[in-house]
């Protein structure tokens, strides 16, 4: 949801308790720092800020967005995930 509607990229962190993720290039925020000796230069930085994993999906197989279902193997006999649209 909002400006990275649509946005991809790989996942950094995952923040359990807060149910949050950090995205790479999603979300993007200009923080304001101070010269200091890590940043002589000072200035702005910009620094990708949490997202709530509602607003996340899976890049399935085919290169797109897709839900989960999880099926039996009948193979292994063991329960696998599959993407939805691709049926993989």
């Amino acid at each position: 949801a909002g400006d990275d509607k649509g946005r991809q990229g790989r996942v950094l962190e995952v923040l359990v308790e807060k149910q949050k993720a950090i995205v790479e290039g999603v979300n993007l925020v200009s923080k304001h720092t101070k010269p200091n000796a890590k940043t002589p230069q000072g200035g702005i930085l910009k620094k990708e800020a949490p997202v709530h994993i509602s607003n996340l999906m899976l890049i399935g197989p085919g290169g797109k967005p897709t839900r989960l279902g999880h099926k039996i193997d009948p193979k292994t006999n063991k329960k696998v995930r599959y993407a939805k649209k691709q049926g993989r």
